[in-house]
């Protein structure tokens, strides 16, 4: 494939960090896995052009339905379309998750920017949940927290 060939960029325009992708891969695989510079390198490539694939598909669903923006649900019908149906409900899980953090992030820095300061208790119990969140991502759960535990931030 000529680097020209993505989406007409060069290869440096059009690829993901590979410092970021190395870590993604070796986090993957056991520990005493060892992956060649070549093979990293394919892997980076293949991502890339799944990437390139799903966002073309997904503009084809977007401009079908007569829309100018790409939304989630545009891209869960193209991995239906393109025959990775499999992956649809773990994608919307990670989705979901992601809004969820996004949402918990701007609440904390609207209460950071309204000056509004948080007590001891309140800071240790927000430290455990953070480590808990943490200790869920490294063990792969990628379930969304209940809505109970969302409305109750919400509330404090």
């Amino acid at each position: 494939m000529d680097p020209m060939d993505i989406v007409g960029k060069s290869k440096e325009d059009a690829s993901l960090p590979k410092a970021t992708m190395t870590k993604i891969i070796k986090e993957m695989l056991p520990a005493d896995v060892r992956v060649a510079r070549d093979a990293q390198d394919l892997l980076i490539e293949c991502c890339v052009e799944f990437i390139n694939l799903i966002s073309s598909e997904s503009n084809e669903v977007c401009n079908k339905e007569d829309k100018r923006t790409i939304a989630p649900e545009h891209v869960l019908k193209a991995l239906q379309v393109l025959g990775f149906g499999e992956y649809v409900e773990e994608v919307y899980a990670a989705y979901e998750q992601h809004r969820y953090e996004t949402m918990q992030d701007s609440q904390r820095s609207v209460k950071m920017n309204t000056g509004a300061e948080m007590t001891e208790e309140e800071a240790a119990a927000e430290q455990q949940r953070m480590f808990a969140e943490a200790r869920a991502r490294m063990n792969g759960d990628v379930s969304v927290p209940q809505l109970d535990t969302q409305q109750s931030n919400l509330q404090s």
